[in-house]
């Protein structure tokens, strides 16, 4: 797929001096555009199902203990 360069053409863009230099007080030619960065990645949906449920019994017994140490005490 070709696509058309998007840089300016230094000897049609107005305002700057030869070599593509530009004068002082002038503003400098825009960007290119990133219309074309790449395709998009694919990102992960999150936390998975296995780590989620380790971490919540985890939960469970670490709180289910304090509750019988503030019941037995």
């Amino acid at each position: 797929m070709k696509t058309a360069n998007p840089d300016p053409d230094p000897r049609t863009t107005p305002g700057l001096e030869p070599g593509g230099g530009v004068p002082p007080g002038e503003t400098p030619p825009a960007e290119g555009s990133t219309s074309e960065a790449g395709p998009l990645q694919e990102t992960s949906p999150g936390w998975g199902r296995a780590p989620l449920t380790v971490i919540l019994a985890l939960v469970v017994v670490v709180a289910g203990f304090f509750l019988a140490y503030a019941v037995v005490v």
